[in-house]
């Protein structure tokens, strides 16, 4: 036999999941000779024998990787043969580019949760079991490669058993960098308020149980950070906890300790009970099931969905298991603040929030919160890219420069382009806290080191006073701001691997345009690095600027007075009129007068809020997108009627909807029902998407922005489209709000320095 040499790297996700001990039992198997070792740019194989199982090993390892694994790419060649004696793993490298995908946490496996729940087991009632094919990866991993000692695990020592199974090639745990037992891994305490330890390990998690069973909120140290766990069923622990949280409305997340048990309160399909039982176990948004549902009222006030997620980890199975209820499960922080991850953090954030406190001593590296998606038109669409997502790349088809994008100042999230590869930090959230930036600056500095990057640019949004633009300016790499809504389009752009020209559906509640107005209801025609604005909708004012955004009538009175004038401050016919007092009225009408703090906007998202105030349904709101929501909420199928607009024929095209709020208005004296005008509003803006995809003639149509987190608006355009002859497209893994605006932003700079390469080289 003629023996020759395959040198092959592969890329990818291809660390934490047993990518090694696969490629060893592969080429034993094969009688093949050679090593694998992880490399801070993938997985190095060298392998020699005959030619043709060479290739048929290398189809195998495509066909045949772990199920977690992720091959982005496969390079190989064939070289002449050294003569390596057997096959082994080599200890790994940790020089040059850092280009390898790191693993989010992932939920425990089959395996390991029989293994806790079988009392013959060593790790019987272990809440930190894991094995290669689950467990913690982003949130314990300190630099690349990935192995333990550079993981927050180094400071727990194997005991033997562990030891053996960590070097035995044929274990599950072979190089399971996690690997730990009750004998030589991290363990439970349970705390009081003022972090006096009351009890540990089993009778630790034996407490915390009756603790949740009494209707006492309980502080949970998870595998991101901390979470407040309080029985769902009892609507005074429920309540108690929103005044301690200061989280007035806003819907709270649920655990069930089963499918069996969601499927009671909750209508479940086949796509939404695999997203649930999946290994990346997010929140899923589900309709519930009224009035059966078991769940306080006060969980999720006037919504009909609940957020739903499964246990994950071994911890939350064995507490869920005892518990048999379902909890309410909310991040551990304040409003608005990132969630703790230290124990000692906590019990001063939580002061006054949580009774007890059930903490482990695995250090968290990183807060990263759950994840929340949604099903639109039979797809995942992700809404918060968190735990079991984060930091997975979007690849892309040529090399990037190393490019740093800061994200947005809502729902923020940082990406960082290496390579082919864009990877997008997990969510940060809204910046206006001090905790919440300090998280921020964190994680654009933990980023690069992670992937030992050295940033040739900072891609920023255009609006110069948000803070992580302000950030943006301080770092010394050379600036390059990304308009909002192009940010958006290109990151849908991205996700779905499409080209120039599209026709970019961009709409949300707020972003700086290139005028100096407030943007938020765009249609941009896309160019090579640039875009066009070919349409957007008639602009109004809102009077109080930022304040009008907690208080939808405010942008109800600009959009009517921008038809009527100050004769609309006078109807005392309209329901949002009597909440305001003479005093407010006036300083309102001085406001859109002299154009003083009423700043111009052609948002949707105002006016969104402007309909909900104009059909009473919401004056006031106690957080973002409640208003949205709730017309969402008031629309359903079976109405297919639409209200009339006008549009203007020259570009920028103008989407008049006055004509749209005077039926609105002559609708509600006829006393139409609410949830009939709602659905007619929501028809007429997907026929305004068709109508102008028609005028601009663009074959693919890209709907991006807040506004298409609203499943009626997303998946009855969508089918509009098609019908039109379009080719819609939208989010899925990249967040469709705030969220994915950084991808978007690496994307827009980029395109930006091809540009000027190219420029330079004519």
């Amino acid at each position: 036999m003629n023996a020759e040499r395959a040198k092959v790297a592969v890329r990818g996700v291809v660390q934490g999941v047993g990518f090694r001990p696969f490629v060893y039992r592969l080429a034993t198997q094969m009688r093949l000779n050679g090593w694998v070792l992880n490399s801070a740019q993938g997985v190095f194989i060298e392998v020699e024998g005959d030619r043709n199982v060479l290739q048929s090993f290398l189809l195998r390892l495509e066909k045949e990787k772990p199920p977690r694994a992720v091959i982005q790419s496969l390079e190989f060649s064939f070289l002449d043969a050294i003569g390596y004696h057997n096959f082994e793993i080599r200890f790994s490298e940790s020089s040059g580019q850092k280009m390898v995908s790191i693993l989010p946490d992932i939920s425990v496996c089959a395996e390991c949760l029989r293994e806790i729940f079988d009392p013959e087991n060593r790790r019987y009632g272990y809440p930190f079991t894991n094995c290669t094919n689950c467990g913690p990866r982003f949130t314990i991993i300190e630099a690349l490669p990935y192995d333990r000692p550079q993981t927050s695990m180094k400071r727990f020592t194997m005991c033997s058993a562990c030891e053996r199974e960590y070097h035995d090639p044929g274990d599950r745990r072979f190089h399971a960098q996690p690997n730990a037992c009750p004998v030589c891994g991290p363990r439970l305490a349970l705390w009081d308020a003022k972090g006096t330890a009351l009890a540990e390990k089993e009778e630790a998690m034996v407490r915390a149980i009756e603790i949740v069973r009494q209707g006492q909120i309980l502080a949970l140290k998870g595998v991101g950070g901390f979470q407040l766990l309080v029985d769902a069923r009892n609507a005074g622990a429920v309540r108690r906890l929103r005044e301690r949280k200061r989280r007035e409305e806003k819907p709270f997340a649920l655990m069930y300790p089963s499918l069996d048990l969601a499927r009671r309160d909750c209508h479940v399909s086949e796509l939404e009970a695999r997203l649930l039982l999946a290994p990346e176990a997010p929140i899923v948004l589900l309709q519930r099931r009224l009035p059966e549902s078991v769940v306080a009222p006060e969980v999720a006030p006037s919504s009909p969905s609940l957020g739903v997620m499964l246990p994950y980890s071994p911890l939350h199975h064995l507490l869920m298991g005892d518990l048999g209820i379902p909890v309410v499960g909310t991040s551990g922080n304040l409003s608005d603040e990132p969630i703790c991850i230290d124990e000692y953090e906590a019990l001063k954030r939580l002061e006054g929030v949580a009774d007890y406190f059930l903490v482990h001593n695995r250090p968290i590296v990183r807060h990263v919160d759950d994840s929340v998606v949604r099903v639109i038109c039979n797809r995942e669409l992700v809404l918060r890219r968190a735990r079991g997502y984060a930091p997975l790349p979007v690849h892309m088809k040529t090399t990037l420069p190393s490019i740093l994008a800061v994200g947005a100042h809502l729902k923020n999230s940082v990406a960082l382009s290496v390579g082919k590869e864009i990877f997008i930090s997990q969510h940060i959230g809204d910046l206006a806290t001090n905790g919440a930036f300090s998280a921020f600056c964190k994680t654009t500095a933990d980023l690069p080191r992670l992937y030992e990057a050295e940033i040739s640019v900072v891609a920023c949004d255009m609006h110069p006073d948000y803070l992580s633009t302000k950030h943006a300016r301080r770092m010394p790499a050379p600036l390059h701001p990304v308009q909002h809504h192009f940010a958006h389009v290109l990151a849908c752009m991205a996700e779905n691997e499409l080209e120039n020209p599209v026709l970019g559906v961009s709409w949300d509640g707020t972003g700086y345009g290139t005028d100096g107005t407030v943007w938020g209801g765009e249609f941009l025609r896309t160019e090579e690095d640039s875009f066009q604005r070919v349409a957007h909708f008639r602009q109004f004012r809102i009077p109080g600027g930022d304040a009008a955004v907690k208080e939808p009538r405010r942008a109800a009175l600009g959009l009517l007075y921008e038809i009527w004038g100050e004769a609309v401050m006078t109807d005392a016919k309209l329901a949002l009129m009597a909440g305001f007092s003479k005093s407010e009225l006036v300083v309102i009408r001085q406001m859109l007068s002299k154009r003083v703090n009423s700043p111009l906007t052609s948002s949707v998202g105002r006016l969104f809020d402007a309909v909900a105030s104009i059909l009473g349904l919401r004056q006031r709101v106690t957080f973002e997108g409640q208003a949205a929501m709730e017309l969402e909420f008031a629309s359903h199928s079976g109405t297919e009627e639409a209200y009339p607009f006008d549009r203007t024929t020259s570009l920028p095209s103008i989407i008049d909807w006055a004509p749209m709020i005077t039926e609105i208005l002559i609708d509600l004296q006829k006393a139409k029902p609410v949830g009939i005008i709602a659905t007619k509003f929501h028809n007429t803006l997907s026929e305004i998407i068709v109508a102008v995809a028609r005028a601009i003639g663009v074959f693919s149509v890209v709907l991006t922005g807040g506004c298409f987190q609203n499943r009626y608006l997303a998946e009855r355009t969508i089918r509009l489209l098609r019908d039109a002859g379009f080719k819609p497209y939208w989010h899925q893994r990249v967040p469709p709000n705030d969220g994915g605006i950084a991808l978007g932003q690496v994307v827009g700079a980029a395109l930006a320095a091809a540009q000027q390469k190219r420029v330079k080289v004519s």
